[in-house]
């Protein structure tokens, strides 16, 4: 119940905050049919569950102990370290339980090391590198939708309240939440490797919450999880060595040649390849995108912002004292 509160008086502030500030949104201000966006509401109980222990958790073998609720067998995927700081206990809305632990630690600065590398991110390959290696996309709900249309339906049929609807719904939770982890788990793995193989990355900063609302292709932009992807890796770089940095998204990196830099103007979006009427090289409209990208030398003395505005330049920190944020006080690292 405290943690409860104090998330509620969190949620309250960070309101008010905004509209002090006037960061909410005019299209939703203008809306008198309903309170503005950010506002705390009720949960819906058909919606994910989850309640945080801030305090009093303790870890026996494959047990844990909850307060009120008291020893819950527990799977384990990893060994517990550092010193647990909460325990947030989540349901999912296909009836599964997870635990994530919250610990500190101090971790040791990586060394950054390895070649650069340019992403380019698109629809009809997940990411181009300037490698010229094409990453395919996955299309993780475009090949369930047949099944997840034949799941809406047979719940739609269903009586409402009745044991068979509740037992429908429990089945198209089951789908969505494998298309998630399925995504998920694509994303994570290539993000991990990305950071291994290069020292230094940089990606575009592409406005994704504006392009989904080309209704032509929101779907397939939110399938393809950039957003995500793009936190992943800079997280993962802080993590284990390798600088990400998000570059401006209207830097023209399909019409630049990476060669001699000149830009082609009249280059259109279905032009796959070019040829430069400079110096004549053929390009692959992607394979240039992530090699500019790759080149992309940002202006001196400022410093570049992710997707989230915070800052992904790289300054190294002093060796021992773990991740530094941006007044230079070490940061913990949370697990979980």
């Amino acid at each position: 119940m405290q943690q409860s509160l104090r998330d509620l008086d969190k949620a309250y502030k960070n309101y008010f905050e905004r509209r002090k500030n006037g960061t909410l949104p005019k299209s939703q201000k203008r809306r008198k049919d309903r309170m503005p966006p950010g506002y705390p509401r009720y949960k819906s109980r058909h919606d994910k569950q989850s309640i945080r222990y801030p305090q009093r958790v303790k870890v026996n073998g494959n047990r844990i102990y909850l307060p009120k609720v008291g020893h819950v067998r527990t799977v384990f995927h990893r060994p517990i370290e550092g010193e647990i700081e909460n325990v947030t206990v989540s349901k999912t809305k296909s009836g599964k339980y997870f635990i994530s632990i919250q610990c500190e630690v101090e971790i040791t600065e990586p060394t950054y090391a390895g070649p650069e590398l340019g992403i380019d991110l698109g629809l009809k390959d997940f990411a181009v590198l300037s490698t010229s290696e094409r990453v395919p996309h996955p299309k993780h709900l475009c090949k369930a939708e047949k099944k997840l249309r034949r799941l809406q339906r047979t719940l739609s049929r269903r009586e409402k309240g009745s044991k068979g609807q509740e037992k429908a719904r429990l089945a198209l939770a089951r789908q969505h939440e494998k298309v998630a982890n399925q995504r998920a788990d694509f994303l994570n793995k290539l993000s991990r490797r990305m950071v291994d193989e290069a020292g230094y990355i940089k990606i575009e900063n592409l406005n994704v919450c504006g392009m989904l609302r080309n209704h032509s292709l929101a779907k397939s932009i939110s399938d393809s999880g950039w957003g995500m992807f793009g936190r992943m890796l800079v997280y993962k770089g802080e993590w284990y060595g390798s600088w990400v940095e998000h570059i401006d998204r209207f830097y023209p990196s399909s019409r630049l040649c990476h060669v001699c830099n000149y830009r082609n103007d009249e280059l259109e979006l279905t032009d796959r390849f070019w040829t430069c009427p400079d110096c004549g090289t053929e390009h692959d409209r992607d394979v240039n995108a992530a090699r500019n990208i790759r080149d992309f030398k940002s202006t001196a003395g400022t410093a570049e912002t992710n997707a989230g505005g915070e800052n992904v330049s790289p300054v190294p920190a002093p060796a021992g004292t773990g991740r530094l944020n941006e007044t230079g006080s070490p940061l913990a690292f949370s697990s979980g």
